[in-house]
């Protein structure tokens, strides 16, 4: 496979340190709030690679961080805990709503048919692994402790800034708008290991430490759960664009002085999902999520189709046009698909073969989903059986993950029901088979014919209440189970 790797803005063969098996990890949610569908857009394509990797026969040890402390709302180290600021919201525990959105994230995650990462680890269960981190750096001399925090020293760096070669005086204090800055830093871009004393005197969350009861700081985080879970050489990590800087620049800063080696040689960075507004935020107030979607009749996996369609690395734009356009078209893929004819001959396995390799030279240069959405169609056009057809759309969805079969199946399954009787006259009753409201239907028909109304409304509101729909048409009646 080759990837586009952000920390050498280069598309390149990807290797892992072991060969096989892939060292994975994810930035996981800050459990505040409800994920938006841009936070989403993100873990699609995140685990779309993923099943890439394992499609082209990669062992894969995903691990993914919960944050539910730590995470300020400026990246900064400068604002409110965002889970204090939840919990003050609802007037609940930060422990409640850490519980209920991690709840509300897992289910949009399966809604979306993302699969759930090999080891999933809330911040608060590893304090001690954040402590021995931080003490091995202030031991190292890359940490100091100012203020009666304990800070990273970002001087003690050949280089800092990984992603972006920026000019020292151009650097800003943070990165959000009203930070402030923090008079306890040596340079600017020293950043929080751990907090013991903030301006939140109600901070829910403390711990002791060897520097006095405190919390940890976001960047600390990521870094000891990935070195408890995927060890000291990590092969790929991923996560929205706005977390190269600083979150992920920070992340290589203390992992690599805190062991002594180079830690993650390949970075993936999914880009912004965009509305007509700007980027998809929570701090906008009103903002889109899967429930939203839901509500006004949107299948998840219209969503995911619609983010598979665009590259990783390019913004992609939400307008609900938009949207309406990728529910359409995936719900005439799932049409095309239930028009195909299950078990009519032998599946072709070196067609299927075939068809693996042209799908791997399309999503397999730098996960270019889109080319793979494409292979899908090709595939409804190949010279082959229908068995064969769906036996390559069901291999290319171990990576897509659109349920197109499963749809399809069940779509066919429905239409089956619907069967069609019709009468001397031509009249004909079009439902699922049942004599019994066959005759009941005609049975209304024959007393709307003869003008007596008042039974026929009868006979309808009887089926009604055993709920039946009928549905007149031109020359009969279709009638269903609701």
């Amino acid at each position: 496979m080759y990837l586009y790797n952000s920390a050498t803005h280069r598309k390149d063969l990807f290797t892992a340190h072991t060969p096989g098996r892939v060292e994975m990890y994810t930035c996981g949610p800050t459990v505040y709030h409800f994920a938006h569908i841009g936070n989403l857009r993100s873990y699609i394509m995140e685990d779309a690679l993923e099943k890439y990797l394992r499609y082209e026969g990669f062992e894969v040890n995903r691990v993914m961080n919960i944050t539910d402390v730590g995470h300020l709302s400026s990246d900064a180290d400068t604002g409110e805990d965002k889970m204090l600021m939840g919990a003050r919201r609802e007037h609940k525990t930060v422990m409640e709503i850490a519980q209920f959105y991690t709840g509300a994230f897992f289910d949009d995650c399966r809604k979306l048919n993302i699969r759930t990462p090999d080891t999933v680890q809330p911040a608060t269960g590893l304090i001690p692994e954040f402590i021995e981190m931080v003490q091995g750096l202030l031991d190292k001399g890359y940490a100091y402790i100012a203020g009666g925090n304990v800070y990273f020293d970002t001087s003690r760096l050949q280089r800092y800034h990984v992603f972006f070669d920026h000019d020292e005086e151009d650097l800003q204090v943070g990165v959000r708008e009203g930070v402030e800055e923090d008079l306890s830093k040596r340079n600017k871009n020293d950043f929080v290991l751990w907090f013991t004393r903030s301006k939140f005197e109600d901070q829910a969350l403390k711990w002791d430490s060897p520097w006095g009861v405190g919390y940890p700081g976001w960047h600390i985080e990521c870094s000891a759960i990935s070195l408890k879970y995927n060890g000291e050489y990590l092969d790929l990590h991923c996560g929205g664009i706005d977390n190269a800087f600083p979150h992920h620049t920070n992340e290589i800063a203390q992992s690599e002085s805190y062991l002594g080696h180079p830690w993650c040689p390949w970075w993936f960075h999914v880009h912004h999902l965009n509305t007509g507004d700007g980027k998809m935020s929570k701090s906008k107030g009103e903002f889109l999520t899967v429930s939203l979607l839901e509500q006004r009749g949107y299948d998840p996996l219209a969503y995911r189709f619609f983010c598979l369609q665009s590259h990783y690395r390019k913004a992609l734009v939400f307008t609900w046009e938009n949207l309406d356009n990728a529910q359409g078209a995936y719900r005439k893929l799932i049409a095309r698909v239930a028009a195909l004819r299950p078990g009519d001959g032998p599946v072709d396995e070196a067609a299927v073969a075939a068809q693996r390799e042209k799908f791997k030279g399309a999503v397999g240069n730098d996960l270019n989903t889109s080319l793979g959405i494409t292979a899908v169609y090709d595939a409804l056009k190949l010279a082959v059986n229908d068995a064969t057809k769906l036996a390559v759309l069901d291999d290319f969805d171990r990576v897509l993950s659109l349920d197109l079969t499963k749809k399809a199946a069940a779509k066919r399954a429905e239409d089956a029901k619907a069967i069609a009787a019709t009468d001397a006259s031509g009249f004909t009753v079009t439902g699922e088979g049942d004599p019994e409201i066959d005759a009941l239907v005609r049975a209304r028909a024959e007393a709307k014919k003869a003008g007596n109304f008042a039974e026929a409304d009868r006979i309808r509101d009887e089926l009604r209440k055993n709920g039946v729909e009928l549905t007149d048409v031109p020359g009969g009646v279709i009638w269903k189970r609701v």
